[in-house]
């Protein structure tokens, strides 16, 4: 006669749900420690020639980002609400200053808004400084053109219309500096 032993059924479930709440527990004090990277992100516009986006400054007259061929240009995507556009902002207005200081050999910098209203814009540059062109991206032509995801996002163009470098977060003023002056060096 044989002899049924019993035995008696794991309780499993406990253990996985152990397992991913450490996991999560991990995952999440690795997002809390890591800083956003200011290096350049990959795209396929880069070595290519810039899209050709079309807005409108606050007067309504048209920004062609074809003609601003001859100079760097740095392009700047933004919201009013954009906390990292916030953040970012003091550093911005320190290098259109550095470049504005360098007269014609310094980079022009244009703010491009995206789905804002342009009184809360306006406010926004009120409180928080800054002087440089602001173009509204009425049509999406820069959005789409250029892929843009998300603000704040940065982009670096050659006196050629070739997009040489682009930055998915804030940036500092002496990273677009120097990055533009390697940029200038080796080309």
């Amino acid at each position: 006669m044989s002899e049924s032993t019993s035995v008696p059924p794991r309780r499993v479930a406990p253990f996985v749900a152990g397992a991913v709440a450490v996991v999560l527990a991990v995952l999440f004090g690795v997002l809390l420690v890591v800083e956003p990277s200011s290096d350049t992100a990959e795209t396929v516009l880069l070595d290519r020639a810039a899209p050709a986006a079309v807005g409108k400054f606050d007067d309504g007259t048209a920004f062609e980002l074809s003609r601003r061929r001859g100079s760097w240009v740095v392009l700047n995507f933004f919201t009013s609400t954009c906390i990292p556009c916030r953040n970012e902002h003091p550093e911005l207005i320190e290098f259109v200053d550095q470049q504005r200081s360098l007269g014609v050999n310094g980079a022009e910098f244009y703010t491009i808004v995206q789905n804002d209203d342009p009184a809360d814009v306006a406010a926004f540059f009120d409180e928080f400084g800054g002087d440089w062109p602001v173009v509204f991206d009425v049509d999406y032509s820069f959005q789409n053109g250029f892929g843009v995801a998300q603000v704040p996002e940065t982009w670096i163009i050659d006196p050629n219309g070739i997009v040489r470098g682009r930055v998915i977060s804030e940036v500092s003023a002496e990273f677009l500096s120097t990055s533009i002056q390697n940029l200038r060096e080796r080309l």
